[in-house]
């Protein structure tokens, strides 16, 4: 049985490959610099983890498989290349899994997660029983990786340092192109010269399917026919008599099928058109499908319900750039239209927050009050740089700098009241808030009771 140990095995991506192997038969170690949610999940199902990293914890493994994040002085990875074991990046380990099936990957600055939750549930719910790797917890299959009997493997496909250049996909989708990551891609330019980078893996038996609606992503597909990629696009354009519901999501029909969408916003109608081009195009049931993506009900961590107590509402959204704060603003606002929506932003990365400066002090229209914390450095060198910049620019004259994530908590457990609705925005460590504001108000709630 094959050994696999996993080194920065609590972040998202690898843990996936590590739920994905153990299901597959390996057997799976991991070492991870602290403690976190999917630690636990992987511990759960028998899973050895380590906190910290040490030389001695990679005994008996034939290959090791490394985040991005761990620098090569780590050294679990130098005992590794001292004894000669095989030691791989996330990405290019991906990619020999991915040559066993019909690889499906989903590509794009937003949606990735979104559109690969939806693509893995609606082909389980056809009984295809998809391989996938997500970055988030499905609702309702309750995993973010599965090793399945079927053809098809659903992958997210992260632009993050290359990494979905390592991939093998046969299809491959682009959700739309806006410049991020610019510590990877200092110009828009090279963001989408990686782009194409990532379509021209398509091989001449596989699609690029792409938003028509994007300028980007539109601009990808034309790219991809000079260079003879079999392209098909989707749009809003596809869609007819599209009207909004009372879950915040939108009905439907495309070819006569009716779809109603549970999870909000018209970003996720977009999401559910990318899926259907992959059904349609795999021969699959248009018809079974659109029921399926009726009953789906999102990720962890994108537009998640953490709780409701006397009257308030509390989400979490993994929303760090832009656009997609405004996707999840706009969509809170189509499912609570007479609510005092609250958000709390948590900047990620010096980089980002500098060079998308003004988009961020516009992003925030639909919020009637806005609370921004210190920026979550995450792999950055502190910088002398504040989010309180951005506040300061910021129109909308509620909107207010707390930099300590205790504080903001205190903040909002004094000023919350019924019927509104509080959304943590973050990339970083700001979930906390929202575990801290929900006890403390179920606890107010219990005593007035």
């Amino acid at each position: 049985m094959t050994h696999a140990h996993f080194i920065g095995i609590g972040g998202s991506g690898l843990s996936a490959i590590a739920r994905l192997l153990q299901e597959s038969g390996y057997t799976v170690t991991g070492s991870d610099r602290d403690q976190s949610p999917f630690v636990d999940d992987l511990r759960a199902i028998g899973i050895t983890v380590h906190i910290g990293h040490e030389a001695a914890q990679i005994r008996g493994a034939d290959l090791i498989v490394r985040s991005s994040a761990i620098p090569d002085a780590n050294p679990e990875v130098q005992a590794a290349l001292e004894a000669g074991i095989p030691v791989y990046k996330r990405s290019d380990f991906l990619g020999r899994l991915m040559e066993e099936k019909i690889g499906i990957a989903i590509a794009g600055t937003h949606g990735k997660t979104s559109t690969t939750a939806m693509m893995a549930w609606t082909l389980t719910e056809l009984q295809q029983d998809p391989s996938f790797i997500v970055g988030g917890v499905i609702n309702g299959l309750n995993v973010n990786a599965h090793a399945g009997t079927g053809k098809t493997f659903v992958i997210e496909a992260d632009e993050y340092d290359r990494m979905f250049l390592g991939l093998k996909p046969t299809i491959g989708i682009v959700t739309n192109l806006e410049h991020d990551h610019p510590d990877i891609y200092p110009t828009a330019e090279s963001f989408r010269a990686a782009f194409v980078e990532f379509i021209r893996l398509i091989p001449e038996n596989g699609v690029l399917i792409a938003c028509g609606d994007d300028w980007g992503a539109a601009d990808l597909i034309k790219e991809a026919q000079q260079a003879n990629i079999n392209t098909l696009a989707y749009s809003l354009n596809d869609v007819e008599n599209l009207q909004p519901n009372t879950t915040g999501g939108f009905d439907f029909y495309v070819q006569n099928n009716h779809i109603s969408l549970q999870v909000p916003g018209k970003h996720n109608v977009l999401n559910a058109l990318a899926v259907l081009k992959v059904v349609e195009y795999q021969g699959l049931s248009l018809e079974n499908a659109a029921r399926a993506l009726g009953d789906y009900s999102g990720t962890g961590r994108r537009f998640e319900m953490i709780g409701s107590v006397n009257g308030i509402t509390i989400y979490d959204d993994y929303a760090h750039h832009p656009t997609e704060i405004r996707a999840t603003l706009a969509g809170a606002r189509a499912r609570h239209p007479r609510a005092r929506i609250w958000a709390v932003w948590q900047p990620h990365t010096y980089s980002r927050t500098q060079m998308l400066f003004d988009e961020f002090s516009q992003a925030f229209n639909d919020a009637d009050e806005t609370i921004v914390t210190e920026i979550y450095a995450s792999r950055e060198a502190k910088q002398d740089f504040s989010s309180a910049e951005v506040v300061a620019a910021m129109k909308n004259p509620s909107a207010r700098f707390i930099a300590d994530l205790n504080e903001t908590g205190n903040y909002l457990i004094e000023n919350l009241h019924p019927n509104d609705v509080l959304i943590i925005l973050s990339a970083g460590d700001a979930i906390e808030i929202s575990k801290k504001v929900l006890k403390a108000l179920s606890e107010k709630a219990q005593v007035s009771s």
